[in-house]
């Protein structure tokens, strides 16, 4: 029995001796071999930066904007309060056609909360209940979203809705449309993180046929926008207003970075 246990012991003691050096190694990795975070505003391989995170160099701040529209670490920060006359949007100042544009976003805070949002169906329609009603619910909401090539009604919506972001509102709500082009608009699946957290849009335009990725997961898929121009600028949107001092609808509390872009 002793000797059985010695012999157990010695197997024991020559495991550990022949591990010990491949621990050692493991210990002694360089730390270049350990992933790094990717940084920010600099555009991987084959796409062109458009936000260079110092400034609006390549962008056109609304006239009379009043410093809303602001560059804030490295990010650009919006409080939906632009005193622009006109237009509130922040546009690029260059025109693109067909492209894939990366964008990061976050909805900063929620403080409205929108008592009509609506229970959209697969097929891009509103859920009614057994008098016909529209169903409407209430949820603490901001929103905004990115316009292509030069109009607001191919704009890729964000906001806090149950369908959730990647929705093209302005086709989908188009009672002329065909039911195809509403129900390709509407999102496959809600694919946001919670309010706060940082979101990548990856949107891929390719004529008038649109697909786009959401964290990873396809929300849209080749989706028509008839009558979409064939070039144009992108914009960052504003939304939202004040009366008496409190926000009457969801505003635009966003911010963006990592604003990449590959021409086709």
């Amino acid at each position: 029995m002793k000797s059985t246990r010695l012999m157990v012991g010695m197997i024991f003691v020559i495991m550990v001796l022949q591990m010990s050096p491949s621990m050692k190694a493991v210990a002694r990795q360089p730390r270049s071999a350990r992933p790094t975070k990717e940084a920010d505003n600099i555009a991987p391989q084959g796409f062109t930066s458009l936000f260079n995170g110092r400034d609006f160099t390549g962008w056109k701040v609304p006239e009379g904007d009043g410093g809303h529209w602001k560059v804030v670490d490295g990010v650009i920060d919006y409080d939906a309060e632009s005193e622009a006359k006109g237009d509130k949007n922040l546009w690029t100042t260059r025109q693109f056609r067909d492209f894939v544009l990366r964008v990061d976003w976050r909805i900063k805070e929620t403080p409205y909360v929108n008592p009509r949002v609506p229970y959209i169906l697969p097929d891009g329609t509103h859920a009614r209940d057994i008098k016909g009603q529209e169903i409407q619910m209430s949820f603490p909401d901001s929103d905004s979203g990115i316009f292509l090539r030069g109009v607001g009604k191919s704009q890729v919506n964000i906001w806090c809705w149950p369908i959730g972001s990647g929705e093209f509102y302005g086709y989908r709500m188009d009672a002329k449309q065909p039911p195809e082009v509403r129900a390709g608009v509407t999102p496959r699946t809600q694919a946001d993180k919670p309010v706060g957290q940082w979101n990548r849009f990856e949107i891929t335009m390719r004529g008038d046929r649109v697909t786009v990725v959401l964290n990873g997961k396809t929300v849209i898929m080749k989706a028509q926008l008839p009558g979409i121009p064939a070039e144009g600028s992108l914009a960052l949107q504003h939304h939202g207003g004040k009366r008496d001092g409190k926000w009457n609808s969801p505003p635009s509390l966003l911010q963006f970075k990592n604003i990449f872009i590959k021409e086709l």
